[in-house]
């Protein structure tokens, strides 16, 4: 019990955050609220601690699931539902984040339903990363098999994208699979910037740099 709910509380690592998107195929009105929900969750993720990133995090749930009802079409503001409730899962840690993981992976199936290549496969990302850091049955959904499928799926949308290789990479180091994890770093490291996400892609590679040193002190 004591290693699922460490678990658990490593969701805050994997911070799950997409990811690059191509606003041609939005609304304008759902590339708006898809921006302003990427730019808080980043101030929150990476930027707050304590009560006050408590706090942001729950204002975010509220706003993103209000922006579902009202965009319920829309597979992009899904998978940052799922973003926001798998980070929050990390931040409140404990068996108490299962129930965020379980909304978040409602969310992350909701969005793949609709359009599974949305912000270039970050879903497919998401719940991959979610299926292999939850605990399995009889606690959580966890399983490594359907999280590498998904993982793969994601590469194979974004092969050179920094959020799909870096959460392929941390699953493969789960797996102790040292030099091919390193690869997918190094594509991760050497992603192209996302000029409207400085602050995301600054705790990205904080993010990249811890496992790269991990990665290369175990082989």
């Amino acid at each position: 019990m004591k290693k699922q709910i460490v678990i658990i509380l490593s969701l805050t690592l994997f911070s799950i955050a997409a990811i690059s998107q191509n606003s041609g195929d939005m609304r304008e009105d759902t590339t708006a609220t898809i921006s302003s929900l990427q730019s808080r969750w980043a101030i929150a993720n990476y930027e707050l601690k304590g009560d006050k990133q408590l706090k942001a995090f729950e204002q975010l749930i509220s706003d993103v699931e209000a922006a579902t009802n009202e965009q319920v079409n829309e597979a992009g503001i899904w998978v940052w539902s799922g973003i926001i409730k798998s980070t929050f899962a990390g931040v409140k840690g404990g068996l108490g984040a299962l129930k965020f993981a379980n909304a978040a992976k409602v969310d992350l199936d909701q969005a793949i339903s609709i359009d599974g290549n949305v912000l270039q496969g970050s879903a497919y990302t998401s719940l991959g990363t979610l299926y292999y850091q939850v605990p399995g049955w009889p606690i959580g959904f966890g399983d490594g098999d359907k999280a590498e499928g998904l993982l793969k799926k994601a590469i194979a949308i974004n092969p050179d994208g920094i959020d799909s290789n870096y959460f392929y990479a941390q699953y493969l180091l789960s797996e102790k699979h040292y030099s091919k994890a390193e690869q997918h770093l190094l594509i991760a490291q050497n992603a192209a910037p996302r000029l409207q996400r400085p602050l995301a892609d600054k705790g990205r590679q904080a993010e990249i740099a811890v496992l790269l040193a991990e990665a290369r002190k175990n082989q």
